[in-house]
Protein backbone atom coordinates (compact mmCIF):
# COMPACT_ATOMS: atom_id res chain seq x y z
CA UNK A 1 0.00 0.00 0.00
CA UNK A 2 1.38 3.46 -0.89
CA UNK A 3 2.25 5.93 1.86
CA UNK A 4 -0.27 8.42 0.46
CA UNK A 5 -3.11 5.88 0.38
CA UNK A 6 -2.30 4.80 3.93
CA UNK A 7 -2.32 8.45 5.05
CA UNK A 8 -5.81 8.97 3.59
CA UNK A 9 -7.09 5.72 5.14
CA UNK A 10 -5.82 6.77 8.55
CA UNK A 11 -7.38 10.23 8.18
CA UNK A 12 -10.76 8.65 7.39
CA UNK A 13 -10.52 6.09 10.18
CA UNK A 14 -9.54 8.76 12.71
CA UNK A 15 -12.16 11.27 11.63
CA UNK A 16 -9.61 13.84 10.40
CA UNK A 17 -11.90 14.79 7.56
CA UNK A 18 -14.82 17.08 6.77
CA UNK A 19 -18.03 16.48 4.83
CA UNK A 20 -19.85 19.02 2.68
CA UNK A 21 -23.36 18.36 1.33
CA UNK A 22 -24.97 20.77 -1.12
CA UNK A 23 -28.48 20.56 -2.54
CA UNK A 24 -28.36 22.24 -5.94
CA UNK A 25 -31.18 22.66 -8.44
CA UNK A 26 -30.47 19.45 -10.37
CA UNK A 27 -27.96 17.58 -8.22
CA UNK A 28 -27.24 16.86 -4.57
CA UNK A 29 -23.52 16.35 -4.00
CA UNK A 30 -21.56 15.08 -1.00
CA UNK A 31 -17.80 15.69 -0.80
CA UNK A 32 -15.31 14.30 1.73
CA UNK A 33 -12.09 16.28 2.22
CA UNK A 34 -8.92 15.43 4.12
CA UNK A 35 -6.90 17.54 6.56
CA UNK A 36 -5.29 19.36 3.62
CA UNK A 37 -8.77 20.37 2.39
CA UNK A 38 -8.38 18.17 -0.68
CA UNK A 39 -11.41 16.20 -1.94
CA UNK A 40 -10.82 12.46 -1.46
CA UNK A 41 -14.29 11.05 -2.20
CA UNK A 42 -17.68 12.17 -3.44
CA UNK A 43 -21.19 11.00 -4.25
CA UNK A 44 -24.10 12.62 -6.02
CA UNK A 45 -27.82 12.23 -6.61
CA UNK A 46 -29.68 13.74 -9.56
CA UNK A 47 -33.09 15.28 -8.98
CA UNK A 48 -35.51 17.76 -10.54
CA UNK A 49 -38.01 20.26 -9.18
CA UNK A 50 -41.72 19.75 -9.74
CA UNK A 51 -44.29 22.34 -10.83
CA UNK A 52 -47.30 21.71 -8.59
CA UNK A 53 -50.26 24.11 -8.36
CA UNK A 54 -48.20 26.84 -10.03
CA UNK A 55 -45.35 26.42 -7.52
CA UNK A 56 -41.80 25.18 -8.23
CA UNK A 57 -41.07 22.75 -5.39
CA UNK A 58 -39.32 19.63 -4.10
CA UNK A 59 -41.11 17.25 -1.72
CA UNK A 60 -39.69 16.41 1.73
CA UNK A 61 -39.56 12.78 0.60
CA UNK A 62 -37.40 13.72 -2.38
CA UNK A 63 -35.19 15.94 -0.21
CA UNK A 64 -34.30 13.15 2.22
CA UNK A 65 -34.11 10.48 -0.46
CA UNK A 66 -31.60 12.70 -2.25
CA UNK A 67 -29.52 13.62 0.81
CA UNK A 68 -29.32 9.99 1.91
CA UNK A 69 -28.59 8.76 -1.61
CA UNK A 70 -25.82 11.29 -2.15
CA UNK A 71 -24.23 10.51 1.23
CA UNK A 72 -24.44 6.75 0.64
CA UNK A 73 -22.71 7.06 -2.74
CA UNK A 74 -19.88 8.98 -1.07
CA UNK A 75 -19.59 6.27 1.60
CA UNK A 76 -19.50 3.59 -1.11
CA UNK A 77 -16.87 5.62 -2.99
CA UNK A 78 -14.72 5.65 0.17
CA UNK A 79 -15.13 1.89 0.58
CA UNK A 80 -14.16 1.23 -3.04
CA UNK A 81 -11.11 3.51 -2.98
CA UNK A 82 -9.76 2.98 0.52
CA UNK A 83 -11.45 -0.12 1.93
CA UNK A 84 -12.64 1.64 5.10
CA UNK A 85 -16.00 2.73 6.46
CA UNK A 86 -16.94 6.15 7.83
CA UNK A 87 -17.94 6.12 11.48
CA UNK A 88 -17.04 9.70 12.33
CA UNK A 89 -15.65 12.85 10.72
CA UNK A 90 -14.14 16.07 12.02
CA UNK A 91 -17.02 18.28 10.89
CA UNK A 92 -20.01 18.51 8.55
CA UNK A 93 -21.53 21.38 6.59
CA UNK A 94 -24.91 21.66 4.86
CA UNK A 95 -25.64 23.96 1.93
CA UNK A 96 -28.65 24.45 -0.28
CA UNK A 97 -30.29 26.65 -2.87
CA UNK A 98 -30.52 30.09 -1.31
CA UNK A 99 -33.76 31.80 -0.40
CA UNK A 100 -37.15 30.18 -0.77
CA UNK A 101 -39.76 29.49 1.85
CA UNK A 102 -40.13 26.64 4.34
CA UNK A 103 -42.48 27.23 7.28
CA UNK A 104 -43.40 24.87 10.12
CA UNK A 105 -46.05 24.72 12.84
CA UNK A 106 -45.62 23.96 16.55
CA UNK A 107 -45.53 20.23 15.77
CA UNK A 108 -42.69 20.76 13.25
CA UNK A 109 -45.03 19.99 10.35
CA UNK A 110 -44.36 21.68 6.99
CA UNK A 111 -47.31 24.00 6.44
CA UNK A 112 -47.05 24.50 2.68
CA UNK A 113 -44.86 22.87 0.00
CA UNK A 114 -41.31 24.24 -0.13
CA UNK A 115 -41.33 27.32 -2.40
CA UNK A 116 -37.98 27.50 -4.18
CA UNK A 117 -35.94 30.44 -5.50
CA UNK A 118 -37.42 29.76 -8.93
CA UNK A 119 -40.87 31.11 -8.07
CA UNK A 120 -41.56 34.64 -9.31
CA UNK A 121 -44.81 34.99 -7.38
CA UNK A 122 -44.02 37.62 -4.75
CA UNK A 123 -43.82 40.79 -6.84
CA UNK A 124 -46.37 42.70 -4.77
CA UNK A 125 -44.62 41.84 -1.49
CA UNK A 126 -41.15 42.47 -2.90
CA UNK A 127 -42.13 45.95 -4.06
CA UNK A 128 -43.91 46.87 -0.81
CA UNK A 129 -41.08 45.69 1.47
CA UNK A 130 -38.37 47.31 -0.65
CA UNK A 131 -40.24 50.60 -0.22
CA UNK A 132 -40.86 50.04 3.51
CA UNK A 133 -37.24 49.19 4.36
CA UNK A 134 -35.61 51.33 1.63
CA UNK A 135 -33.60 48.18 1.02
CA UNK A 136 -33.82 45.72 -1.90
CA UNK A 137 -36.06 42.74 -1.08
CA UNK A 138 -35.94 40.35 -4.06
CA UNK A 139 -38.85 38.06 -4.87
CA UNK A 140 -36.82 34.98 -3.92
CA UNK A 141 -36.20 36.06 -0.33
CA UNK A 142 -38.02 34.26 2.46
CA UNK A 143 -39.47 37.48 3.89
CA UNK A 144 -40.99 38.32 0.49
CA UNK A 145 -42.63 34.88 0.40
CA UNK A 146 -43.94 35.35 3.93
CA UNK A 147 -45.42 38.77 3.25
CA UNK A 148 -46.93 37.61 -0.06
CA UNK A 149 -48.63 34.75 1.80
CA UNK A 150 -50.01 37.38 4.20
CA UNK A 151 -51.24 39.54 1.32
CA UNK A 152 -52.83 36.44 -0.24
CA UNK A 153 -54.57 35.77 3.10
CA UNK A 154 -53.20 32.23 3.17
CA UNK A 155 -54.56 30.43 6.22
CA UNK A 156 -51.28 28.73 7.14
CA UNK A 157 -49.62 32.01 8.18
CA UNK A 158 -51.22 32.11 11.65
CA UNK A 159 -49.83 28.63 12.38
CA UNK A 160 -46.18 29.48 11.59
CA UNK A 161 -43.73 28.89 14.44
CA UNK A 162 -40.49 28.62 12.40
CA UNK A 163 -39.33 29.87 9.02
CA UNK A 164 -36.11 28.74 7.37
CA UNK A 165 -34.43 27.74 4.11
CA UNK A 166 -33.62 24.33 2.64
CA UNK A 167 -30.12 24.25 4.18
CA UNK A 168 -31.49 25.51 7.50
CA UNK A 169 -34.17 22.80 7.51
CA UNK A 170 -31.72 19.95 6.97
CA UNK A 171 -29.30 21.34 9.55
CA UNK A 172 -32.16 21.62 12.06
CA UNK A 173 -33.16 18.00 11.54
CA UNK A 174 -29.54 16.80 11.91
CA UNK A 175 -28.67 18.87 14.98
CA UNK A 176 -31.86 20.17 16.56
CA UNK A 177 -30.49 23.72 16.17
CA UNK A 178 -32.49 26.49 14.45
CA UNK A 179 -29.59 28.46 12.97
CA UNK A 180 -28.32 29.86 9.66
CA UNK A 181 -24.96 31.09 8.42
CA UNK A 182 -24.97 34.84 7.83
CA UNK A 183 -24.63 34.48 4.05
CA UNK A 184 -27.69 32.25 3.87
CA UNK A 185 -29.52 34.39 6.41
CA UNK A 186 -29.00 37.43 4.19
CA UNK A 187 -31.38 35.76 1.71
CA UNK A 188 -34.03 35.46 4.42
CA UNK A 189 -34.08 38.99 5.84
CA UNK A 190 -31.70 42.00 5.70
CA UNK A 191 -28.55 41.78 7.81
CA UNK A 192 -27.11 44.46 10.09
CA UNK A 193 -23.46 44.60 8.98
CA UNK A 194 -22.37 45.81 12.42
CA UNK A 195 -23.95 43.05 14.51
CA UNK A 196 -23.89 40.37 11.75
CA UNK A 197 -27.46 39.53 12.79
CA UNK A 198 -30.88 40.34 11.36
CA UNK A 199 -31.64 44.06 11.14
CA UNK A 200 -33.69 44.78 14.27
CA UNK A 201 -34.99 48.14 13.04
CA UNK A 202 -36.47 46.48 9.94
CA UNK A 203 -37.88 43.61 12.03
CA UNK A 204 -39.69 46.27 14.08
CA UNK A 205 -41.01 47.86 10.88
CA UNK A 206 -42.32 44.50 9.65
CA UNK A 207 -43.99 43.69 12.99
CA UNK A 208 -45.71 47.09 12.93
CA UNK A 209 -46.83 46.52 9.33
CA UNK A 210 -48.61 43.24 10.13
CA UNK A 211 -49.72 44.11 13.69
CA UNK A 212 -53.35 44.85 12.67
CA UNK A 213 -53.67 41.19 11.65
CA UNK A 214 -52.95 39.98 15.21
CA UNK A 215 -50.84 36.94 14.35
CA UNK A 216 -49.75 34.87 17.38
CA UNK A 217 -46.07 35.47 16.53
CA UNK A 218 -43.57 38.26 16.09
CA UNK A 219 -41.04 37.98 13.27
CA UNK A 220 -38.01 37.68 15.56
CA UNK A 221 -39.57 34.62 17.24
CA UNK A 222 -39.92 32.60 14.01
CA UNK A 223 -36.51 33.41 12.49
CA UNK A 224 -33.36 31.28 12.93
CA UNK A 225 -30.34 32.48 14.93
CA UNK A 226 -27.61 33.95 12.70
CA UNK A 227 -24.01 32.68 12.97
CA UNK A 228 -20.84 33.62 11.08
CA UNK A 229 -18.24 31.32 9.52
CA UNK A 230 -16.04 29.69 12.14
CA UNK A 231 -18.72 29.49 14.82
CA UNK A 232 -19.94 26.08 15.97
CA UNK A 233 -23.55 25.48 14.96
CA UNK A 234 -24.42 22.32 16.90
CA UNK A 235 -23.60 18.63 16.81
CA UNK A 236 -25.01 15.66 14.96
CA UNK A 237 -27.66 14.06 17.18
CA UNK A 238 -28.33 10.32 17.34
CA UNK A 239 -31.54 10.87 15.35
CA UNK A 240 -29.65 13.08 12.89
CA UNK A 241 -26.96 10.44 12.35
CA UNK A 242 -29.60 7.82 11.51
CA UNK A 243 -31.36 10.26 9.21
CA UNK A 244 -28.18 11.02 7.26
CA UNK A 245 -26.59 7.56 7.15
CA UNK A 246 -29.16 4.83 6.47
CA UNK A 247 -26.49 2.16 7.08
CA UNK A 248 -26.30 3.24 10.73
CA UNK A 249 -22.49 3.45 10.84
CA UNK A 250 -22.11 7.21 11.34
CA UNK A 251 -21.88 8.09 15.03
CA UNK A 252 -23.43 11.19 16.65
CA UNK A 253 -21.43 14.05 18.15
CA UNK A 254 -19.87 15.44 14.96
CA UNK A 255 -19.82 19.29 15.02
CA UNK A 256 -21.59 21.13 12.20
CA UNK A 257 -20.72 24.55 10.81
CA UNK A 258 -23.43 27.14 10.13
CA UNK A 259 -25.55 26.06 7.13
CA UNK A 260 -24.97 28.23 4.08
CA UNK A 261 -26.58 28.96 0.73
CA UNK A 262 -25.05 28.05 -2.60
CA UNK A 263 -23.98 31.67 -3.10
CA UNK A 264 -21.78 31.58 0.00
CA UNK A 265 -20.31 28.19 -0.76
CA UNK A 266 -19.55 29.37 -4.30
CA UNK A 267 -17.57 32.24 -2.82
CA UNK A 268 -15.61 29.84 -0.61
CA UNK A 269 -15.00 27.36 -3.45
CA UNK A 270 -13.58 30.10 -5.69
CA UNK A 271 -11.65 32.05 -3.03
CA UNK A 272 -13.87 35.08 -3.71
CA UNK A 273 -14.50 36.38 -0.19
CA UNK A 274 -12.17 39.40 -0.27
CA UNK A 275 -13.21 42.88 -1.47
CA UNK A 276 -12.92 43.62 -5.22
CA UNK A 277 -13.21 39.93 -6.04
CA UNK A 278 -16.21 38.37 -7.68
CA UNK A 279 -17.48 35.00 -8.73
CA UNK A 280 -20.02 33.82 -11.24
CA UNK A 281 -21.92 30.60 -10.65
CA UNK A 282 -23.49 29.56 -13.94
CA UNK A 283 -25.68 26.50 -14.34
CA UNK A 284 -29.47 26.17 -14.30
CA UNK A 285 -29.51 29.73 -12.98
CA UNK A 286 -26.66 32.22 -13.02
CA UNK A 287 -25.56 34.74 -10.46
CA UNK A 288 -22.60 37.06 -10.10
CA UNK A 289 -21.41 38.14 -6.67
CA UNK A 290 -19.02 41.01 -6.09
CA UNK A 291 -17.61 41.79 -2.63
CA UNK A 292 -18.07 45.54 -2.21
CA UNK A 293 -15.69 48.15 -0.83
CA UNK A 294 -18.65 50.31 0.24
CA UNK A 295 -22.44 50.36 0.18
CA UNK A 296 -24.26 51.22 -3.06
CA UNK A 297 -25.52 54.76 -3.51
CA UNK A 298 -29.16 53.70 -3.72
CA UNK A 299 -31.58 50.80 -3.85
CA UNK A 300 -31.89 48.79 -7.09
CA UNK A 301 -34.62 46.18 -7.39
CA UNK A 302 -32.36 44.19 -9.75
CA UNK A 303 -29.51 43.87 -7.23
CA UNK A 304 -29.57 41.76 -4.07
CA UNK A 305 -27.43 42.80 -1.13
CA UNK A 306 -26.21 39.71 0.69
CA UNK A 307 -23.04 38.82 2.59
CA UNK A 308 -20.04 36.52 2.48
CA UNK A 309 -20.07 33.66 5.03
CA UNK A 310 -18.00 36.01 7.22
CA UNK A 311 -20.48 38.88 6.92
CA UNK A 312 -18.92 41.23 4.30
CA UNK A 313 -21.35 43.09 2.03
CA UNK A 314 -21.86 41.52 -1.40
CA UNK A 315 -23.79 42.77 -4.43
CA UNK A 316 -25.53 39.94 -6.21
CA UNK A 317 -26.99 40.01 -9.70
CA UNK A 318 -29.14 36.91 -10.17
CA UNK A 319 -30.85 35.50 -13.24
CA UNK A 320 -33.29 32.58 -13.03
CA UNK A 321 -32.34 31.17 -16.44
CA UNK A 322 -28.97 30.17 -17.85
CA UNK A 323 -28.08 26.78 -19.35
CA UNK A 324 -31.46 25.00 -19.41
CA UNK A 325 -32.54 26.14 -22.88
CA UNK A 326 -29.28 25.41 -24.68
CA UNK A 327 -29.19 22.07 -22.84
CA UNK A 328 -32.53 21.35 -24.52
CA UNK A 329 -31.17 22.35 -27.96
CA UNK A 330 -28.11 20.14 -27.51
CA UNK A 331 -30.46 17.32 -26.49
CA UNK A 332 -32.33 17.88 -29.76
CA UNK A 333 -29.07 17.66 -31.75
CA UNK A 334 -28.32 14.45 -29.85
CA UNK A 335 -31.65 13.01 -30.98
CA UNK A 336 -30.79 13.98 -34.57
CA UNK A 337 -27.43 12.17 -34.46
CA UNK A 338 -29.11 9.06 -33.04
CA UNK A 339 -31.75 9.16 -35.80
CA UNK A 340 -28.88 9.20 -38.29
CA UNK A 341 -27.42 6.06 -36.71
CA UNK A 342 -24.61 7.73 -34.74
CA UNK A 343 -24.12 7.26 -31.00
CA UNK A 344 -22.11 10.27 -29.85
CA UNK A 345 -20.98 10.63 -26.24
CA UNK A 346 -22.85 13.42 -24.43
CA UNK A 347 -19.69 15.24 -23.32
CA UNK A 348 -18.30 15.15 -26.87
CA UNK A 349 -21.58 16.53 -28.21
CA UNK A 350 -21.44 19.42 -25.72
CA UNK A 351 -17.75 20.19 -26.26
CA UNK A 352 -18.09 20.09 -30.05
CA UNK A 353 -21.24 22.21 -30.36
CA UNK A 354 -20.25 24.75 -27.71
CA UNK A 355 -16.74 24.96 -29.14
CA UNK A 356 -18.20 25.88 -32.55
CA UNK A 357 -19.69 29.00 -30.92
CA UNK A 358 -16.21 30.55 -30.82
CA UNK A 359 -16.18 30.49 -34.64
CA UNK A 360 -19.32 32.64 -34.87
CA UNK A 361 -19.59 36.35 -35.67
CA UNK A 362 -18.81 38.56 -32.65
CA UNK A 363 -22.47 39.73 -32.45
CA UNK A 364 -23.95 36.31 -33.39
CA UNK A 365 -24.75 37.43 -36.93
CA UNK A 366 -27.89 39.30 -35.94
CA UNK A 367 -29.57 36.30 -34.26
CA UNK A 368 -31.64 36.65 -31.08
CA UNK A 369 -32.78 34.13 -28.47
CA UNK A 370 -34.33 34.07 -25.01
CA UNK A 371 -33.77 31.04 -22.80
CA UNK A 372 -36.58 31.93 -20.40
CA UNK A 373 -37.71 28.50 -19.20
CA UNK A 374 -39.15 30.21 -16.13
CA UNK A 375 -39.89 33.84 -15.27
CA UNK A 376 -37.06 36.37 -15.10
CA UNK A 377 -37.23 39.04 -12.40
CA UNK A 378 -34.21 40.95 -13.78
CA UNK A 379 -36.20 41.84 -16.89
CA UNK A 380 -39.59 41.76 -15.12
CA UNK A 381 -41.14 38.54 -16.46
CA UNK A 382 -43.31 36.45 -14.15
CA UNK A 383 -43.32 33.60 -16.71
CA UNK A 384 -40.98 32.60 -19.50
CA UNK A 385 -41.29 31.43 -23.13
CA UNK A 386 -38.03 30.14 -24.63
CA UNK A 387 -37.67 31.44 -28.16
CA UNK A 388 -35.28 31.87 -31.07
CA UNK A 389 -35.71 34.79 -33.49
CA UNK A 390 -33.97 35.81 -36.72
CA UNK A 391 -34.56 38.18 -39.57
CA UNK A 392 -34.16 37.34 -43.25
CA UNK A 393 -30.85 39.23 -43.26
CA UNK A 394 -29.34 37.42 -40.23
CA UNK A 395 -26.38 35.12 -40.75
CA UNK A 396 -27.98 31.84 -39.76
CA UNK A 397 -25.40 29.09 -39.28
CA UNK A 398 -24.48 26.63 -36.55
CA UNK A 399 -21.67 28.76 -35.08
CA UNK A 400 -23.90 31.81 -34.70
CA UNK A 401 -26.79 29.70 -33.40
CA UNK A 402 -24.66 28.17 -30.63
CA UNK A 403 -23.09 31.54 -29.89
CA UNK A 404 -26.44 33.32 -29.47
CA UNK A 405 -27.59 30.61 -27.07
CA UNK A 406 -24.49 31.15 -24.94
CA UNK A 407 -24.84 34.95 -25.14
CA UNK A 408 -28.49 34.95 -24.16
CA UNK A 409 -27.74 32.67 -21.18
CA UNK A 410 -25.97 35.75 -19.75
CA UNK A 411 -28.36 38.41 -21.09
CA UNK A 412 -30.41 38.99 -17.93
CA UNK A 413 -27.27 38.77 -15.78
CA UNK A 414 -25.60 41.46 -17.91
CA UNK A 415 -28.61 43.72 -17.30
CA UNK A 416 -27.84 43.61 -13.58
CA UNK A 417 -24.08 43.81 -13.91
CA UNK A 418 -24.36 47.01 -15.96
CA UNK A 419 -25.91 48.67 -12.89
CA UNK A 420 -22.92 47.74 -10.73
CA UNK A 421 -20.11 48.31 -13.22
CA UNK A 422 -21.48 51.41 -14.98
CA UNK A 423 -23.92 53.22 -12.68
CA UNK A 424 -22.14 52.43 -9.39
CA UNK A 425 -18.56 52.21 -10.75
CA UNK A 426 -17.93 49.08 -8.67
CA UNK A 427 -14.32 47.95 -9.05
CA UNK A 428 -13.61 44.28 -9.78
CA UNK A 429 -10.08 42.98 -10.21
CA UNK A 430 -11.05 39.49 -11.31
CA UNK A 431 -14.02 37.17 -11.70
CA UNK A 432 -13.80 33.47 -10.85
CA UNK A 433 -16.18 31.18 -12.68
CA UNK A 434 -17.71 27.86 -11.69
CA UNK A 435 -20.63 25.71 -12.75
CA UNK A 436 -21.76 23.83 -15.84
CA UNK A 437 -21.45 26.88 -18.13
CA UNK A 438 -17.65 26.59 -17.80
CA UNK A 439 -17.29 22.84 -18.37
CA UNK A 440 -16.19 23.07 -22.02
CA UNK A 441 -12.59 24.29 -22.03
CA UNK A 442 -12.24 28.04 -22.66
CA UNK A 443 -15.71 28.50 -24.19
CA UNK A 444 -17.61 29.63 -21.08
CA UNK A 445 -14.63 31.72 -19.96
CA UNK A 446 -14.36 33.60 -23.27
CA UNK A 447 -18.11 34.27 -23.44
CA UNK A 448 -18.23 35.40 -19.79
CA UNK A 449 -15.18 37.66 -20.26
CA UNK A 450 -16.97 39.24 -23.23
CA UNK A 451 -20.07 39.84 -21.10
CA UNK A 452 -18.37 41.33 -18.02
CA UNK A 453 -15.27 42.87 -19.70
CA UNK A 454 -13.12 41.60 -16.80
CA UNK A 455 -10.57 38.74 -16.77
CA UNK A 456 -12.31 35.45 -15.94
CA UNK A 457 -10.41 32.73 -14.09
CA UNK A 458 -11.22 29.07 -13.54
CA UNK A 459 -9.47 27.22 -10.72
CA UNK A 460 -8.49 23.57 -11.16
CA UNK A 461 -10.82 22.87 -8.23
CA UNK A 462 -13.82 24.73 -9.72
CA UNK A 463 -15.46 21.47 -10.74
CA UNK A 464 -15.82 20.48 -7.07
CA UNK A 465 -18.37 23.26 -6.68
CA UNK A 466 -20.41 24.27 -3.66
CA UNK A 467 -20.24 20.91 -1.88
CA UNK A 468 -16.50 21.45 -1.61
CA UNK A 469 -17.16 25.06 -0.57
CA UNK A 470 -19.33 24.04 2.40
CA UNK A 471 -16.80 21.32 3.30
CA UNK A 472 -14.16 24.09 3.43
CA UNK A 473 -16.37 26.12 5.77
CA UNK A 474 -16.77 23.02 7.97
CA UNK A 475 -12.97 22.57 7.94
CA UNK A 476 -12.42 26.26 8.77
CA UNK A 477 -14.58 25.87 11.89
CA UNK A 478 -12.36 23.16 13.39
CA UNK A 479 -8.94 23.90 11.83
CA UNK A 480 -8.54 27.68 11.97
CA UNK A 481 -6.04 29.23 14.33
CA UNK A 482 -7.19 31.81 16.86
CA UNK A 483 -8.53 34.93 15.08
CA UNK A 484 -7.61 33.55 11.62
CA UNK A 485 -9.99 35.15 9.11
CA UNK A 486 -11.80 33.16 6.45
CA UNK A 487 -9.89 35.18 3.79
CA UNK A 488 -6.54 34.14 5.27
CA UNK A 489 -7.58 30.50 5.80
CA UNK A 490 -8.63 30.14 2.17
CA UNK A 491 -5.57 31.95 0.79
CA UNK A 492 -2.98 30.16 2.90
CA UNK A 493 -4.44 26.73 3.66
CA UNK A 494 -6.61 25.97 0.66
CA UNK A 495 -5.61 27.90 -2.47
CA UNK A 496 -1.88 28.54 -1.90
CA UNK A 497 -0.04 27.15 -4.94
CA UNK A 498 -3.25 26.11 -6.72
CA UNK A 499 -3.18 26.53 -10.47
CA UNK A 500 -5.88 28.08 -12.59
CA UNK A 501 -6.42 29.51 -16.04
CA UNK A 502 -7.32 33.12 -16.81
CA UNK A 503 -8.78 34.52 -20.02
CA UNK A 504 -8.76 38.26 -20.66
CA UNK A 505 -11.68 39.84 -22.53
CA UNK A 506 -11.20 40.06 -26.32
CA UNK A 507 -12.15 43.60 -27.46
CA UNK A 508 -14.03 42.31 -30.53
CA UNK A 509 -15.99 39.84 -28.37
CA UNK A 510 -16.84 42.63 -25.89
CA UNK A 511 -18.07 44.87 -28.73
CA UNK A 512 -20.05 41.95 -30.18
CA UNK A 513 -21.69 41.19 -26.84
CA UNK A 514 -22.63 44.85 -26.38
CA UNK A 515 -24.19 44.86 -29.85
CA UNK A 516 -26.12 41.69 -28.99
CA UNK A 517 -27.37 43.31 -25.76
CA UNK A 518 -28.93 46.20 -27.71
CA UNK A 519 -30.89 43.62 -29.73
CA UNK A 520 -31.70 41.63 -26.56
CA UNK A 521 -33.09 44.69 -24.76
CA UNK A 522 -35.15 45.84 -27.77
CA UNK A 523 -36.49 42.33 -28.34
CA UNK A 524 -37.95 41.98 -24.84
CA UNK A 525 -41.25 43.22 -26.31
CA UNK A 526 -41.31 40.05 -28.43
CA UNK A 527 -40.82 37.93 -25.29
CA UNK A 528 -43.62 39.86 -23.60
CA UNK A 529 -45.95 39.16 -26.52
CA UNK A 530 -45.10 35.46 -26.31
CA UNK A 531 -45.85 35.32 -22.58
CA UNK A 532 -49.13 37.19 -23.04
CA UNK A 533 -50.36 35.20 -26.05
CA UNK A 534 -48.92 31.67 -25.70
CA UNK A 535 -50.58 30.19 -22.65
Amino acid sequence: MSIELNKVRNAIANGQTAIGIELGSTRIKTVLIDGDNTPIASGSYDWENSYVNNIWTYSLEDIWKGVQGSYLKMVNNVQEQYGVSIQTVGSIGISGMMHGYMVFDQDEKLLTPFRTWRNNITGQASEALTKLFNYPIPQRWSIAHLYQAILNQETHVSEIRYMTTLAGYIHWKLTGRKVLGVGEASGVFPIDLTTKGFNLRMIGQFNELVSPLHYPWHLENILPTVLVAGEKAGELTAAGAKLLDVTGQLQPGVPLCPPEGDAGTGMAATNSVAVRTGNVSAGTSVFAMIVLEKELSRVYSEIDLVTTPAGKLVAMAHSNNCTSDYDAWIGLFGEATKALGMNIDKSKLYDTLLGIALQGDPDCGGLLAYGYISGEHMTHFEEGRPMFVRSSSSTFNLANFMRVNLFTALGALKTGLNILLEKESVKVDKILGHGGFFKTKEVGQKIMAAAVNVPVSIMETAGEGGAWGIALLASYMINRTDKESLDDFLKQKVFAGKQGSTIDPDPSDVAGFNEFMKRYTKGLTIERAAVDNLK
